[in-house]
């Protein structure tokens, strides 16, 4: 079959492998769509993820598709059934676990390839986070689930409530999902935005208010200006992973608010903070870290439910031949787009071209 293999630092190869085959309580999914990650793009940069890949390996993880082989021992799947498989598994008997923070589990499970034709699926991610997609739930839609499972635990952390006011500091595809996730949960949010195409994007998941980033303003000073009283936001998501964003989430935040730092800078970045502030503030400083079987659960019924603007995330098509030329242009995605860049999805097989309009939509997405 043709896969992608990630072997270093921007270095992504389209290579002929072995079809895997299922083990003990493992089953093989035939990729249907697997989208392009955040989290995919700087492990494309910078060659590696410490907890999740070291090279040669294959790469992608977000994906669904169908059940083309089934291990021995499989009872709750069958060849044929669409499903989405997630990318982790907790052990749940070391102490994280236990303590039900499973996203921090001693053991974590990890499984990549999604930008392939087939993906095996490890025994226990087959038993605690493989999901069954109901008809006419598209593939590309339900690929979805990985990364708003991240972002819906984020929100759960953040105790954000019906009537809250959120600021949201970024606007790329976690910080597009934030907005959505929170409006969707009753919260007024505010976004803050570097890029004139990102202000409709903003707007159409769920930003009532947008403050755009230029020299000419105090962002933080314009961003509380919008809370009621000026007191700042109830709770402020940063999702942009720089230091200087890190203390702007801080300045951002109201007396008694909570802070939740979701975008992780590089290892060994300090930060500066106002002590001052944050003690007699009482303010609640937190950092999400990817997801539960259960967020992704819930992030699954969003989706499937119809409530979560799915195909709205879907700005770009390409085949998996396209991947490596991808990749590379994302590096430096153009800036004059007509409409924000937010995911691509990969098709592997004849899905790409099952319609003139997603076949006019592989151009675009290549092009990116």
């Amino acid at each position: 079959m043709l896969a992608a293999v990630l072997y270093g630092k921007e270095d992504l190869r389209l290579e002929r492998v072995p079809v895997p085959l299922p083990e003990e309580g493992e089953i093989v999914v035939r990729v249907g769509a697997a989208l392009t990650c955040g989290t995919d793009l700087k492990v494309y940069r910078r060659g590696y993820h410490a907890m999740m890949l070291q090279p040669p390996i294959p790469f992608g993880h977000e994906l669904a598709g169908t059940v083309s082989a089934v291990g021995e021992g499989v009872t709750r799947f069958s060849i044929g059934d669409r499903v989405v498989a997630l990318n982790s598994a907790p052990c749940d008997v070391c102490f994280f676990c236990e303590h039900d923070q499973q996203n921090l589990c001693e053991d974590l499970l990890f499984n990549n390839g999604a930008y392939a034709e087939y993906i095996r699926v490890p025994a226990r991610i087959v038993e605690k986070n493989t999901l069954r997609i109901p008809e006419g739930v598209a593939f590309e839609h339900a690929a979805l689930t990985e990364p708003l499972a991240c972002v819906v635990r984020g929100l759960e952390e953040t105790m954000a409530r019906p009537g809250d006011t959120m600021v949201v500091v970024g606007a790329g595809p976690i910080g597009l999902m934030f907005m959505h996730a929170a409006e969707l949960a009753g919260i007024n949010v505010i976004a803050v935005v570097k890029r004139e195409d990102q202000i409709a994007s903003a707007k159409l998941f769920g930003a009532s208010q947008v403050v755009q980033i230029h020299d000419r303003i105090d962002t933080v000073a314009a961003t509380r200006a919008l809370t009621p009283q000026q007191r700042g936001g109830d709770s402020v998501i940063e999702a942009v992973a720089t230091p200087m964003t890190w203390g702007w989430a801080v300045d951002m935040v109201r007396k008694g608010g909570t802070v939740n730092f979701f975008g992780g800078p590089p290892s060994g970045t300090r930060v500066t903070l106002d002590t001052n502030r944050l003690h007699y503030g009482d303010i609640t400083l937190k950092a999400s870290f990817h997801h539960t079987p259960a967020a992704c659960q819930t992030a699954f019924e969003l989706i499937t439910s119809g409530r979560f603007k799915a195909s709205e995330y879907i700005t770009g098509r390409a085949s998996l031949a396209d991947v490596p030329q991808l990749f590379h242009k994302m590096l430096t995605r153009s800036r004059g787009a007509s409409r924000l860049e937010i995911k691509t999805a990969i098709f592997p097989g004849s899905e790409l071209l099952e319609s003139p309009a997603r076949a006019e939509s592989v151009l675009v997405g290549a092009a990116r």
